[in-house]
């Protein structure tokens, strides 16, 4: 009988990897063996505690004006008053804008927390921000215009790595999808959006569809061929392919002991688990729901991620974050204000935000998963208070809003969350919050108690330095 060739270290490892199915999986998935007892007790315990099986995050990066959508002020003066009506809710006593018609409908389900509030360090621009927002950290680099430098392997990681990383999924499914643009200010791309220091295995899966901000049929061209088997690799030769690699390693022990700290076997059968199984091509196919749906949601790129969320949820991922689908920094439905509000935000932003955060919130209740998946959407800062005043070096029109740490609003709903409620409060004009102020870092603490994750668990940095995975602390509060 012919003896198997003689394999390299360099071969092996392609072989257990992504090269039998198009995409480097079994590394993805050694992200999941990461899972340590260390802040995963439950003595942390408290109400809400390790109540989320998944987490979406909607993330409006652009900053959206909360006086403008959520957080309306009626007695104020012209320069700072809405142009948009105040309208009930289905909640007396909860007011949002005209913009919101169908999250009105919903707030028996959520909460609103109207006191957002951090200062920055420097300029805060969209990039510094959104590395406050999603790693709980303030970067070390922020030149004088504000731009920061592209992803680092050095920077703080986004909270869905960390997630992923200490509560890995129950069954064979991407742990961490991103979608469906990658987060950006001008040419700064994807800062706060990586694993920064924790490894390139624990980044996000994303799904960035082709085409521009503009076109909102992308989500109908998803490509999942990386979780597909090629045409030429039956599942027949796939499995004989890795009982060839299992037969390799058996006769090569010294080759076996060189790369067993990579334990090829076990990731490379959690590889083959996930792409033969179909789990996750079979929940990124939004084909399959009805149109009735999927018109609920909005035929926009973002309407239909959020349907595509609650379908990767269903499906088993454990963190799964939306962008809003324009550059933060720039023109049309993107949130960042300093010109053409009114037109921007009633004819181009809040119709696709509206629609899908409603059906979101609507459709997880009626199928029984909102009470084990926590939904949070926010942005990065609010916009100011007083109309065309320059707050970060931005020219702004006279209806326009520059961007405001000081004070904003986020929505959070599920997972033990209060329904029909309010947490903190803004001043009479939003411009700073009057109670229980809440720190982007307690609302990321808030996220990590929620899955089972001590806001203290501890965190090794590129220099093998521990650090708080956050230095905030979960906002109890909002649980009921």
């Amino acid at each position: 009988m012919p003896q198997p060739p003689q394999l390299n270290r360099r071969d092996l490892l392609r072989l257990g990897g992504g090269a039998l199915f198009g995409l480097s999986l079994p590394r993805l998935l050694q992200a999941q063996n990461a899972a340590t007892a260390a802040g995963l007790t439950s003595a942390n315990g408290g109400p809400g505690w390790g109540q989320a099986k998944s987490v979406i995050l909607l993330f409006l990066q652009g900053g959206p004006s909360h006086l403008d959508l959520w957080d309306p002020k009626d007695d104020v003066p012209d320069d700072v008053r809405s142009v948009f009506k105040t309208i009930n809710t289905k909640v007396p006593g909860i007011n949002v804008t005209e913009l919101l018609p169908r999250i009105a409908e919903v707030t028996d389900k959520l909460t609103l927390i109207r006191s957002m509030s951090y200062h920055p360090n420097g300029l805060f621009n969209h990039t510094a921000a959104h590395y406050q927002m999603l790693t709980g950290y303030t970067t070390d680099r922020v030149s004088p215009s504000g731009q920061l430098e592209p992803p680092s392997p050095k920077d703080f990681p986004n909270l869905g790595s960390n997630i992923a990383r200490l509560v890995p999924p129950d069954v064979p499914m991407l742990p961490f999808v991103m979608m469906p643009r990658p987060l950006q200010e001008s040419d700064v791309i994807g800062k706060a959006g990586t694993a920064g220091f924790l490894g390139r295995a624990h980044d996000p899966y994303t799904l960035y569809p082709s085409g521009d901000d503009f076109t909102e049929t992308k989500m109908d061209a998803i490509q999942v061929g990386d979780l597909s088997l090629r045409p030429e690799v039956t599942v027949e030769r796939l499995e004989r392919r890795h009982a060839l690699l299992k037969s390799m390693k058996a006769r090569q022990v010294a080759l076996d002991k060189a790369v067993a700290k990579y334990d090829l076997d076990e990731y490379t059968a959690q590889a083959m688990n996930l792409v033969l199984s179909g789990r996750a091509r079979d929940a990124f196919d939004v084909s399959r729901e009805t149109d009735a749906l999927r018109d609920r949601y909005g035929r926009s790129t973002f309407g239909q991620s959020c349907l595509l969320a609650r379908r990767l949820v269903e499906a088993g991922t454990r963190f799964i974050q939306v962008n809003w689908t324009k550059v933060a920094n720039s023109d049309r439905h993107s949130w960042d204000c300093h010109k053409d509000l009114p037109k921007r935000m009633k004819n181009d932003a809040a119709p696709k935000f509206d629609p899908a955060v409603a059906t979101l919130i609507e459709d997880l209740d009626e199928r029984g998963l909102l009470d084990e998946t926590l939904v949070v959407a926010v942005g990065e800062f609010g916009r100011s208070p007083r109309k065309g005043l320059s707050t970060s070096g931005n020219d702004n029109d006279g209806e326009g809003r520059d961007h405001w740490p000081y004070c904003f609003t986020s929505l959070v709903a599920g997972a033990g969350i209060k329904r029909g409620h309010v947490h903190g409060a803004s001043d009479e004009t939003a411009s700073g919050p009057i109670a229980d102020p809440v720190h982007p870092n307690d609302l990321l603490a808030t996220i990590y108690h929620a899955v089972g994750i001590s806001p203290h668990t501890m965190i090794f940095n590129h220099l093998g330095q521990p650090r708080p995975i956050v230095e905030g602390e979960a906002v109890t509060e909002l649980f009921a």
